[in-house]
């Protein structure tokens, strides 16, 4: 073992939990078999972590340390609880004779209790919603703050969502395994779009102060290519395709100073190569096979993007094709704002405005911030700065995120 300073030992349990957190979180569940106990075990073993380490020195597997640390927490726990509750004295007994790091395998090799956990998470028993919400949650670690933004609702609701969801599971006995091949294909859209949002989240943030996560993000794309190891379904190739792509221009999207960069204004020399390469690869091999979706078509316009040399030299009817396409299988407001946008820049920003003015008018998108700031960019680009302003505040008053408020605040003095 290392013995570090005492002041650094803090910082250090600080990144471990932010970098392996949730991949203990979902180890100790695994073992506890419960939601909340492996929670309390989580932050006990951080907690005793400060303490240990700044004695002992930072042990050479972080990790197990903890996972043994939150089980041995979790059994002192229990043992106390028994005392006053004989139900728990059977559970004590049975999670003392666990190893410190058990290990298990399930029938198709994938030995990844992360992945166990999206799956328990997503099972058929419990709503789409709670489904996603729940794994946003148990998995990333994200607030009901952040998972209220992604999916454009209240914290209330979601934090509902959670507490039923993790009811369920324990009531139903819910089993924390990947599932066999044969129940593969209706548990795959779930776990989709889980990994999607949680890419999003990371690829742009919905609050606070950086414009993305890539530890999020980051982690989105190894779950993707965990489910392609696990079963090569089309759709899970093609949103692989998609956050590759997308993650690929991640360098370039924003300056040194942490501001955001418009894609037509990006320095494509930034631009991650190996990423662009196995991205547009992937999107033509899942444009080859059967039961092309939405995630795949999402990719083929990434893909357009990366070819472009310039952002004058992208072929944005292509891309307008894409997205009729995607209006057609999933339909949705979002969907026709970008779809709107893409006409924009094909056929110049009055057309963009018609269709954006449209949408808005239906409701849905009024909370939406994009929503105001793509109008407001038209509008600019038409000169009605009357218009750009007014959308821009609009924006400005719903935004979040802190880089995003900088640049409406800085569209709207450049406004005068």
């Amino acid at each position: 073992m290392s013995t570090p300073t005492p002041d650094s030992i803090r910082q250090i349990v600080d990144d471990l939990y932010r970098a392996e957190s949730r991949r203990v979180f979902a180890t100790l569940i695994r073992i506890l078999g419960d939601f909340d106990l492996a929670e309390e075990a989580l932050h006990e073993a951080f907690t005793a972590a400060v303490e240990y380490w700044a004695i002992e020195g930072v042990p050479s597997n972080p990790r197990a340390w903890l996972v043994s640390t939150g089980r041995f927490k979790a059994i002192d726990a229990i043992r106390s609880r028994a005392r006053f509750d004989a139900s728990l004295t059977e559970l004590a007994v049975r999670l003392d004779r666990t190893t410190a790091e058990p290990k298990s395998s399930d029938e198709d090799g994938v030995d990844d209790d992360r992945l166990r956990l999206i799956f328990t998470c997503c099972h058929p028993a419990l709503p789409s919603s709670t489904q996603i919400a729940l794994t946003m949650r148990e998995v990333c670690g994200l607030s009901t703050e952040e998972i209220a933004s992604a999916f454009l609702t209240t914290p209330a609701t979601i934090a509902q969502r959670i507490v039923r969801g993790k009811s369920k599971i324990r009531d139903a006995n819910i089993p924390y395994q990947v599932p066999a091949r044969a129940d593969l294909p209706e548990r795959m859209e779930s776990v989709l779009a889980v990994i999607y949002l949680v890419f999003n989240e990371g690829y742009s943030a919905s609050s606070g102060d950086s414009h993305t996560r890539a530890d999020l993000s980051g982690e989105a794309i190894r779950l993707g290519r965990l489910l392609i190891e696990l079963q090569p379904d089309t759709e899970a190739v093609g949103l692989l395709a998609l956050m590759l792509l997308q993650e690929s221009r991640r360098k370039a999207r924003t300056s040194k100073t942490g501001d955001i960069v418009l894609l037509e204004e990006q320095n494509r020399a930034l631009w991650n190569l190996d990423f662009m390469t196995e991205g547009r690869a992937l999107v033509q091999r899942a444009l080859r096979s059967n039961g092309v979706g939405a995630y795949t078509i999402q990719a083929g316009i990434a893909a357009i993007h990366s070819e472009a040399k310039t952002a004058s030299a992208t072929d944005w009817a292509q891309i307008v094709a894409f997205y009729d396409l995607l209006a057609r299988i999933q339909p949705s407001p979002v969907v026709e704002l970008n779809r709107a946008v893409a006409i924009a820049m094909r056929d110049g920003p009055a057309a963009g405005v018609a269709l954006i003015d449209a949408l808005l008018a239906q409701g849905e998108l009024d909370e939406y911030h994009l929503a105001h700031a793509a109008r407001a960019d038209l509008c600019r680009r038409l000169g009605r700065t009357a218009d750009a302003k007014e959308s821009y505040k609009r924006a400005l008053a719903q935004a979040r995120q802190e880089p995003e408020r900088r640049f409406l605040e800085k569209r709207l003095l450049e406004l005068g």
